[in-house]
């Protein structure tokens, strides 16, 4: 008998393309797959509850998959950390019920985008560099206009094969950690591929004063990618968390 599980991780972006699994290339995905189907003895596949770029981060991911009922999850944990690479990490591993979808259950996301404003050379990492003062109170203006709106077609890598470009987006703040270190926080319950970076990198135009209030207003209404900011940096990005309905948990 198969019983559904949420596996919760972490992992270090950078050596992958990515979290899906696809040709020539070595994801996430792919390394968590390869280690189940060896400890499992049989080929297994999980569903992740989302995408992430090419060198984008996870401080927690989830991804559901279908185990026999009596798996010990503490031994599985122990044995999926002896053999996955060391920049993936599983945290915990919990029973849901059978119906239950890493990514069509999911209610909201939230994405950390880090910056700091001084040379550093281990935040380099981790963080984004900004080599010029920027207005932060202004991007908080502009941030806090992203709940008004619905669809975010201009921050939207093009020719995805998404059906719709509607986000609801709950919450998004610029939030000082110290002298030297920023993090924008976003919240939503779903994201488009390449949202958040196109989102900070618009950001950053307000912010160095080449973008007026009004000017981030017409960029989302545009509905063209063309009429937004470049992409941030991956490497700055962090899937911080993904919020489920309790009653999926047993």
């Amino acid at each position: 008998m198969m019983q559904r599980y949420f596996i919760v991780f972490s992992y270090d972006g950078a050596a992958y393309h990515g979290w899906q699994v696809q040709p020539n290339a070595r994801t996430v995905q792919q390394m968590l797959e390869e280690a189940l189907t060896t400890l499992m003895r049989t080929e297994t596949t999980v569903v992740g509850a989302g995408r992430t770029d090419a060198g984008v981060n996870a401080a927690s991911m989830v991804a559901h998959v279908d185990l026999p009922a009596d798996t010990d999850t503490t031994q599985l944990k122990y044995k999926l950390n002896r053999i996955l690479p060391p920049d993936i990490a599983v945290s915990d591993i919990l029973r849901v019920k059978n119906d239950a979808h890493a990514r069509f259950d999911a209610v909201s996301r939230r994405y950390c985008y880090y910056v700091t404003t001084a040379k550093s050379p281990f935040a380099r990492r981790y963080a984004y560099r900004l080599t010029s003062s920027v207005d932060f109170e202004a991007m908080n203006r502009a941030a806090a206009l992203l709940p008004e709106y619905t669809d975010f077609t201009s921050f939207s890598k093009l020719h995805t094969d998404v059906k719709t470009n509607n986000c609801r987006i709950a919450q998004a703040q610029w939030r000082r950690l110290d002298e030297n270190h920023w993090v924008f926080e976003i919240e939503a319950d779903r994201f488009l591929r390449n949202m958040v970076r196109a989102i900070v990198g618009t950001l950053l135009m307000v912010g160095r004063g080449k973008m007026t209030l009004d000017g981030f207003r017409r960029v989302i209404e545009q509905k063209e990618r063309c009429a937004a900011g470049d992409s941030a940096a991956a490497e700055a990005l962090f899937l911080a968390e993904v919020k489920y309905p309790k009653e999926i948990y047993l």
